[in-house]
């Protein structure tokens, strides 16, 4: 869970050896958002909404997103998301390969929820230089422009590790947060749509 996002991810499958397809529950409550505009250079990302509304910005358009709607991102194409609803979302994210995503993911969750981001959950600056270049592969937000980031993150980068900071946290990547008996069932029309995907089925 991110606490400051307001984001709430459950594992519904994870990536298969030698990497692979990643699907997630994705919870988020009225007014959650990503931390920003990014893209994922070699991932594929999709979308399911399941439950609630989504508002996405893809290559710069913006869409709503309803029930039953399927979005798929390709790699390097720049987009965002947000809750527009009045309620909580409930969204199918699928993430193609996954287990790098899944890292990234579980570092910036631990992180805000050990109160190491700023409010809207981003990292620090120190952070986020080693962050930058040990998911430089998985996740580059579009914002300050690349170039920029590079000069400014190769900068603080030694500052950072001399400070004791990582790029990713060992203790991070194994922690338990919550377990759950049961995942929640995906609605018949939901499941028939994702069934080439799952390797289960539900």
């Amino acid at each position: 869970m991110n606490p400051i996002t307001g984001e709430y991810g459950v594992m519904r499958q994870r990536p298969g050896p030698g990497d692979g397809l990643m699907v997630a529950d994705l919870y988020a409550r009225p007014n959650a958002a990503v931390v920003g505009e990014h893209i994922h250079p070699r991932m594929t990302e999709s979308f399911t909404v399941v439950r609630g509304r989504l508002g996405l910005r893809i290559d710069g358009r913006e869409d709503e997103a309803a029930p039953g709607t399927r979005v798929s991102v390709p790699p390097g194409t720049a987009h965002d998301w947000w809750n527009t609803g009045h309620d909580t979302a409930w969204v199918i994210v699928e993430v193609d390969p996954g287990a790098g995503f899944e890292a990234m993911i579980r570092n910036l969750y631990c992180l805000a929820a050990d109160g190491r981001t700023d409010s809207k959950g981003r990292p620090s600056l120190l952070q986020a230089s080693l962050m930058a270049k040990e998911f430089d592969e998985v996740i580059r937000f579009t914002k300050p422009p690349r170039a920029v980031q590079q000069i400014l993150f190769s900068a603080l980068a030694p500052i950072a590790r001399r400070r004791g900071l990582r790029g990713s946290y060992p203790e991070y990547l194994t922690r338990v947060t919550a377990v759950l008996e049961e995942i929640e069932a995906l609605p018949p029309e939901i499941a028939a749509l994702l069934g080439h995907v799952l390797r289960d089925g539900v």
